[in-house]
């Protein structure tokens, strides 16, 4: 659905969300990097794009660090996706060229409609606020890298690669 570029600066900025109080607690790349087991040198490139798109603002030094430059209720999730996402207009028709929806629908039409609907929803109408929420409300806290005994690959939802039992 996105790459390691969107995945990155989606899970950067949830966890500045998660400690936004206004712009006075800033975190450090490397904070951010640790807290969510990400490459410290490709957190710190993404939060130069976000900087520039005007979604967290940086400073150096001693207290320095991270913030949002506004509230998470007023970022998108859809403003890192378009930072990062070439938009596609054509559509997921496995037959390709334009063909689906010219006479009847291929077979997996309907369902892939419902899947970009759910996208597109997520895309375009949830903020960064629900991850403020889950963790100052409601307590929530994401399992961190040290408390996981066996290492596991973690879910991702950006596109395949390649899938496992698939060559």
């Amino acid at each position: 659905m996105y790459g390691k570029a969107t995945e990155t600066a989606i899970a950067a900025l949830s966890r500045l969300a998660e400690v936004f109080d206004g712009g006075k607690s800033r975190l450090s790349a490397q904070e951010i990097a640790s807290d969510r087991d990400l490459q410290k040198p490709f957190v710190g490139k993404v939060l130069t794009t976000l900087s520039q798109a005007g979604l967290v603002s940086g400073s150096r030094g001693p207290g320095g660090g991270f913030s949002l430059a506004k509230p998470p209720s007023e970022i998108m999730i859809y403003d890192v996706f378009k930072l990062f996402e070439r938009e596609e207009d054509g559509d997921l028709c496995p037959f390709g060229g334009g063909i689906c929806g010219v006479g009847v629908n291929c077979a997996l039409h309907e369902k892939l409609a419902r899947v970009q609907d759910a996208v597109n929803h997520i895309l375009h109408e949830t903020t960064f606020e629900v991850f403020r929420k889950a963790y100052q409300d409601e307590g929530l806290r994401p399992t961190q890298p040290h408390e996981v005994q066996e290492h596991h690959d973690r879910e991702t939802f950006r596109a395949p690669y390649k899938r496992k039992g698939f060559p």
